[in-house]
């Protein structure tokens, strides 16, 4: 197998790309092998953490040792969705936005990220806050309470070219940022589905588009991903029954978009979980001329080559498993095995970037207070991360 990588795919190259002690290296290929006969190659095994340096922050940020600062800790509230979307009425637990900023800034938090404005119709201002009203009120509570909105996920018009109305309704949501004091607007769909480059190139002039838009209302328009847009782009070799190309150079989709969109007004969010997953899934492609080739993807690096393109993170943690086809089961922030420290140390720029707690799963069924407890949890492990001492 001939390597094709973003460093050389040697073993020693991966450990270090991982953040790995060469004994915990060894140790976790011996036990990923061992794990799954059927997984992928040992390349792009899931990344354990060697020294996960957590625990709790007790309020102080201990000088230039602190990975993210105070004012930069935040959470998208899709993770407590349940808590927001609650009967007030019905239970003693936090219920609808303005309980839930109460709660999330007791726990620390000093920002958020949206996903929508939805909320139960018993709780203060009704079920939708989606107007310019609705988001005068959302912003009287954030600052009741000490948050900073950062970013949205919401409506990035499906039609291109634009509508009339989808038009209309792009820049509803830009004044919805700007009066919640947002300096992010996005969507957490990626740009287009398609693996070929000709739908990429759609994507971006879309894209370019509406981030010009965007700017000129004060705001970056980012595209929030999942492990797909990790997948290697077809851009060449023999065409298919359709005329559709069924090779790849090596590039993967999201890096390409990134090459071919304007830096100054298209921005991304990285989900460093489902990075990760991309890591174990995608890792070799079939070359224009046939053969197979390794690529074992690197999220940190992705993000330090186009540092100033990632304003804003999901910090989301998982733990091994190498049976459901992702490499992870997702779990609270700091419980899971994925190395934030070594992520945010080589990413650097701590006071640029936004890390967002997201944890999708953290609503019960059987717990009603289960997502507000692992939200809690996830923001003293991000407070916690500590850059390690040599």
């Amino acid at each position: 197998m001939t390597a094709f990588n973003d460093e050389p795919a040697t073993g020693e190259a991966l450990r270090r790309a991982l953040g790995l002690n060469r004994r915990r290296f060894l140790s976790t290929c011996t036990a990923a092998a061992t794990a799954a006969i059927a997984a992928p190659v040992l390349g792009a095994s899931p990344a354990f953490a060697q020294d996960r340096g957590r625990g709790h922050d007790h309020g102080h940020d201990h000088g230039g040792d602190v990975l993210v600062p105070a004012n930069k800790r935040g959470i998208i509230l899709y993770t407590v969705r349940d808590a927001t979307g609650r009967d007030p009425l019905a239970t003693d637990l936090p219920s609808g936005f303005r309980e839930v900023f109460k709660q999330l800034s007791r726990f620390g938090y000093r920002q958020v990220e949206f996903a929508g404005y939805g909320q139960h119709a018993n709780a203060p201002g009704g079920a939708s806050l989606e107007s310019v009203q609705g988001a005068k009120l959302l912003r009287s509570w954030l600052d009741e309470y000490g948050l900073r909105a950062q970013g949205n996920h919401g409506f990035i018009p499906p039609s291109w070219p634009l509508t009339t109305a989808d038009l209309d309704t792009f820049k509803k949501h830009l004044e919805i940022a700007n009066i919640l004091g947002m300096a992010h607007m996005g969507t957490g769909g990626d740009p287009t589905g398609s693996a070929y480059r000709a739908d990429w190139d759609v994507a971006a002039d879309k894209w370019n588009a509406l981030g010009q838009i965007a700017r000129r209302e004060g705001l970056k328009l980012y595209t929030h991903n999942h492990d797909a847009a990790y997948g290697f782009l077809l851009d060449g070799g023999p065409l298919d029954a359709q005329g559709n190309p069924t090779r790849s150079s090596g590039i993967r989709k999201l890096e390409y978009f990134l090459k071919i969109t304007d830096p100054k007004v298209v921005w991304l969010e990285m989900d460093i979980f489902w990075a990760h997953v991309a890591q174990y899934k995608f890792h070799t492609y079939t070359a224009h001329d046939g053969s197979t080739q390794e690529k074992v993807f690197d999220p940190a690096g992705l993000v330090v080559r186009n540092n100033k393109r990632y304003p804003l993170f999901h910090a989301k943690d998982g733990v091994v498993n190498t049976t459901n086809g992702m490499g992870y089961d997702m779990v609270p922030f700091g419980t899971g095995v994925i190395d934030y420290t070594t992520f945010f140390s080589r990413v650097g720029d701590r006071n640029y970037h936004n890390p967002m707690v997201e944890q999708d799963n953290a609503p019960s069924a059987t717990d009603a207070g289960q997502s507000l407890t692992h939200a809690k949890i996830g923001y003293d492990n991000l407070a916690a991360l500590r850059k390690r001492r040599h």
